[in-house]
């Protein structure tokens, strides 16, 4: 692959669009690359792959992922999966080889159940909202530095949900994060109505109110169309709680600065779960990670560091509370 910093100053801003205090800028990266695969969605739809817990009695951090295609199927961060013992957000991108089964890393995002629903998994219609994808992304860049392995510090990630269900009056008998987005169902549709797919576009840099938060590019317009609906749902959600403040929306100038800021961003390289390389952002102001292979850039999601986002640059002694949790996970 050309150079990180190389391949990112290829990449172009498109089209702005803006609906209430949500802004999007669409991304434009360079030629199409020509890896062959099915996303989830293409695989789950059509019988070839399948999700369940890795026993019956279940893991909390780990799923198995059964694909039966003749081609590698692309997972992404953030995708939430739905059932089972309880529902479950993805931790780290994952391009499942083909015909093989493997243990993805998840995240729990339905705290207060632990009991099966059904055999397997179905797909949810939206990620993980995107301040809870820097925080987890964060602690999973913490977690390979100490390691090696892909795992979030799940007690952040059931602190940020419950402050968010409060914050936006969606309570839950199971304290699930899709009771969020099912209670705003509404006005999430209109931001995906309005926030739609552009013709070149191979990701999207989004913006609440002047601010930027974050951006995903994809290495093909296809797997932008097919993503970007849940993309749209998981910053409009974090936009909603500020609606009414500051809606000045975001400028080119600065969308082109915060993509300049990816570019020079240093990035480290560890193993990935399945094919390739998983890569982790280590810029000032910036978390995030993505997926290399052979050589392409298939996914990178970033975001800007908030106050409450951990650090990435915590030593050992700041994994010690992660480490001591991780005996929990494995059941409810």
């Amino acid at each position: 692959m050309k150079s990180f910093s190389k391949y990112l100053s290829e990449v172009k801003l498109g089209e702005m669009k803006v609906c209430d205090n949500l802004t999007m800028f669409g991304l434009e990266g360079p030629a199409e690359q020509t890896l062959d695969y099915l996303t989830l969605h293409e695989a789950m739809t059509r019988g070839f792959a399948r999700v369940s817990e890795i026993s019956d009695n279940g893991s909390v951090p780990e799923l198995l992922f059964e694909n039966s295609a003749d081609l590698p199927v692309l997972i992404l961060d953030g995708e939430e999966l739905l059932g089972a013992k309880q529902n479950r957000t993805v931790n780290v991108t994952v391009l499942a080889p083909a015909r093989e089964t493997v243990k993805i890393p998840v995240s729990c995002v339905e705290a207060g159940r632990w009991r099966h629903e059904t055999a397997h998994f179905a797909m949810s219609d939206r990620h993980h909202f995107a301040q809870g994808r820097a925080v987890k992304a964060a602690t999973v860049s913490r977690s390979l530095e100490v390691d090696g392995s892909h795992r979030a510090d799940q007690q952040r990630v059931w602190a940020d949900i419950s402050a968010k269900a409060a914050r936006l009056g969606a309570p839950s008998p199971t304290q699930a994060m899709g009771e969020i987005f099912d209670r705003h169902q509404r006005s999430l549709d209109g931001f995906v109505a309005a926030l739609t797919h552009s013709e070149f576009q191979t990701g999207a840099l989004f913006a609440i109110g002047s601010e930027v938060m974050g951006l995903d590019l994809f290495d093909r317009h296809a797997t932008c169309a097919m993503v970007l609906p849940k993309l749209v749902r998981s910053y409009a959600i974090d936009a909603m709680e500020t609606r009414g403040g500051n809606r000045a929306p975001a400028k080119r100038k600065e969308a082109r600065a915060f993509l300049e800021d990816v570019a020079a961003a240093k990035i480290r390289r560890f193993g990935a779960v399945g094919l390739g390389s998983d890569l982790r952002l280590d810029g000032a102001g910036l978390v995030g990670g993505g997926l290399a292979v052979d050589g392409k850039l298939i996914h990178l999601a970033v975001f800007a560091m908030r106050p409450e986002t951990p650090s990435c640059g915590v030593g050992f002694e700041g994994m010690a509370s992660i480490r001591s949790r991780r005996g929990s996970f494995r059941g409810q």
